[in-house]
């Protein structure tokens, strides 16, 4: 089997694949709203969040302490990167995930943004099924703007 088709079945594996990861930010999403992002003026609307919305909210995922630096691994188990950042679109919802992949206490570091929706999480293992190292290294290295 040729590398691209390799490549291009692992792409359309991820593609088809769809998880719980996105749950995994509702907490952050919970925190971008309207309701909360809206200038609020003193007196007018409790700023924060009710007792009942922290009841919900515990019941969530903490992007700071059960994804971000997380190992990411493949179906094999394989470990084949980290969650470094996720990314809020300008529509206010967690849409990509960035995974550092190689490198060596951050030298050579290949990253890329990959679909929130492409990930499984199990018992706190985050997996990306059908994934490799070499065929997420093959990816477009995602940049933050200058």
């Amino acid at each position: 089997m040729s590398a691209a088709r390799q490549t291009r079945m692992q792409s359309d594996a991820l593609i088809k694949t769809r998880n719980r990861f996105v749950t995994a930010v509702v907490a952050a999403t919970v925190l971008i709203s309207p309701e909360i992002s809206n200038a609020q003026v003193a007196g007018s609307r409790t700023v924060g969040v009710t007792k009942e919305e922290v009841k919900e909210l515990t019941r969530g995922w903490s992007v700071k302490k059960q994804i971000m630096g997380k190992t990411v691994y493949n179906d094999d188990k394989d470990s084949i990167g980290t969650v470094d950042d996720l990314i809020i679109t300008p529509a206010k919802s967690v849409s990509y995930a960035i995974i550092g992949v190689g490198g060596f206490l951050g030298m050579g570091k290949h990253d890329v943004a990959i679909p929130v929706n492409h990930f499984k999480v199990d018992k706190d293992r985050i997996t990306l099924p059908g994934a490799t190292k070499d065929a997420l290294k093959a990816m477009p290295e995602f940049e933050y703007p200058k």
